[in-house]
């Protein structure tokens, strides 16, 4: 049996129509549910890998191009995506985090729905927004690890993404913050135009960092330029080799202020030594300690433009990455050190963005989801005192593993949804993913995807809402190797890799042998079963490599036992 996209039923499948008729049956299902509450649902046009009949489903809308604002169904809300980097799975709260406070984040929880077994997608930054924002496992595609910060954009132009969903459906589209997927199509200008990016995959305006705060260059982008960028002054960024004459933290650490701890050794800007090499661009260069407040300004300020119209917003924040470096006013604003303040921080920014929408009265018509792009990491090559501060602080609560890891603990982090009247609140354990968050928004904005769209992304729709507490049946989790979650089972691949990551002291979850676990009654992996249950590794390892041979592995689980 398996998990349809629309309304979590169940159905079986003739053997070699499991791709067609699955995508048909969400196409319908989703849409008449969708139709139902807002009386449209808009098509994708016809192109390359479409299915005819499959994309064409359901009551049209009055044209073929995307419904702009005037034609938006009454009701349809705005969508706002609130995502935070580096935080654990107890690191707020609301998630049973004592030594830190997160009051807005914390409201946000009572007034909406807490899941216990949200994930994102990897256990690091760039294949989990990857996977996001093209409903694609990004494990699939070489090339989508962590990126440097001259990477090339990794999302081709054209293809189906979360925004450009969005943009069909008549959203105003914007992406504020954290990057990290690349920009241009290689040997980016920082002087010039830069594209391809994130206007190019679907979002109208972008103010983002380019990359990460410890990678250069370490300057806003702003749509395809660098914001505030002198021409007198022209950028010049390398990871190859030192550019210019700026002093490196390697041969000069008496002009650090955040010492390291491991890597981050090359050119110092704003007296923190960074990863990769940069010269000029000075009246352009970023204030670490100011970057909350520019990224939330901006946030803010995006919202009061498009309140009376449809918008979507991405706000992925810097914090709680390295390097740590707080707004002086948050500084010893926790009991768990910098590491600490910086979550404090990062709620205030959430808070803020929450005030706009309620001082706009936009609070009602607004869709929130909260989540982290993968689990936490203390020491991440910045000898900021976060390690010796924790007092008693577990990032990853209850959860083994963290950032990089394939335990729990690298990829089941916070995901909190708010929708008043409409999503029903309190704790769901529905197994759900950002991988589905494109066909989940798609079917609430009421727009078929084509067949080729979201490979790995699922309709989970109801379950965001709270309406089924049925999410996925089953979800790979990527780490260093993979790992399958079917029910309570999780089975992780043999790894030739280290069990241990040193420099950071976060278990990998390799090992040479493959390993079980049943976390309905062992959430924390402490005991192996795969000796005990060999036929159980068996039938989770055969499916696991029966996902990487089809390239796909939705709409619906259309593989597995």
């Amino acid at each position: 049996m398996a998990n349809s996209g629309g309304g979590n039923k169940k159905r079986e499948v003739a053997p070699g129509q499991a791709g067609q008729r699955r995508w048909f049956f969400r196409a319908a299902g989703a849409g008449a549910v969708v139709a139902a509450v807002w009386g449209v649902l808009l098509l994708w046009p016809a192109g390359p890998g479409a299915v005819p009949g499959v994309w064409a489903v359901g009551p049209r809308a009055e044209t073929g191009a995307a419904a702009g604002p005037e034609r938006m169904p009454a009701g349809r809300p705005n969508v706002v995506i609130l995502y935070a980097d580096d935080v654990g799975y107890g690191d707020l709260s609301c998630y049973g985090a004592t030594k830190v406070k997160t009051p807005n984040l914390d409201g946000l929880a009572e007034q909406g729905l807490v899941f216990s077994d949200g994930h994102c997608a990897a256990a690091t930054c760039t294949p989990s927004r990857y996977a996001l924002l093209t409903g694609q496992y990004a494990w699939r595609r070489k090339g989508t690890g962590v990126l440097p910060g001259d990477a090339s954009l990794i999302i081709e132009p054209g293809r189906v993404t979360l925004p450009a969903v969005m943009q069909k459906a008549g959203y105003r589209t914007a992406c504020v913050g954290k990057w990290h997927l690349g920009l241009g199509a290689g040997g980016v200008d920082w002087n010039g135009e830069i594209k391809p990016g994130p206007l190019e995959v679907g979002f109208d305006h972008c103010f983002i960092i380019p990359a990460t705060g410890d990678r250069v260059p370490c300057v806003y982008v702003e749509d395809h330029r660098v914001a505030g960028l002198d021409p007198n002054d022209p950028i010049k960024v390398s990871y190859d080799r030192a550019v210019g004459d700026e002093p490196t933290g390697r041969d000069h650490p008496e002009l650090l202020k955040v010492k390291l701890s491991h890597g981050h050794d090359n050119t110092i800007v704003n007296g923190i030594s960074r990863i990769g090499y940069m010269s000029g661009g000075k009246a352009a260069r970023w204030v670490d300690e100011d970057m909350a407040d520019v990224l939330t300004r901006q946030a803010v300020r995006f919202i009061e433009q498009n309140k009376d119209r449809p918008f979507f917003l991405y706000f992925a924040t810097h914090d709680i990455h390295v390097p740590r470096v707080p707004q002086e006013r948050f500084k010893g604003s926790s009991q768990c050190g910098v590491r600490g303040d910086a979550i404090v921080q990062m709620d205030w920014c959430m808070g803020e963005v929450l005030g706009t929408l309620d001082r706009l009265g936009l609070r009602e018509n607004t869709l929130v989801i909260f989540s982290s792009d993968n689990g936490p990491v203390v020491n991440d090559g910045y000898a900021d005192g976060a390690a010796e501060s924790l007092n008693g602080h577990r990032p990853a609560g209850a959860l083994r593993g963290g950032k990089y890891s394939v335990f729990e603990g690298g990829t089941r982090v916070p995901l909190i949804v708010r929708w008043p009247e409409h999503v029903r609140g309190g704790q769901s354990g529905a197994l759900v993913s950002q991988v589905d968050f494109l066909a989940s928004m798609a079917a609430l904005a009421g727009v078929a995807l084509p067949a080729e769209a979201s490979p790995d992304g699922m309709d989970v729709l109801r379950a965001l809402l709270g309406e089924s507490k049925v999410g996925r049946e089953s979800l790979v989790e990527q780490g260093w190797v993979l790992a399958l979650r079917q029910g309570p089972w999780k089975m992780i691949e043999a790894g030739t890799g280290p069990r241990v990551m040193e420099d950071v002291n976060i278990k990998t979850g390799e090992s040479r042998q493959a390993q079980l676990y049943n976390l309905a009654d062992d959430l924390g992996e402490t005991r192996n079963l795969a000796a005990e249950r060999p036929g159980k590794v068996a039938e989770l390892a055969g499916w696991l490599a029966q996902l990487r041979q089809a390239g796909r592995s939705q709409p619906g689980g259309a593989l597995g036992p």
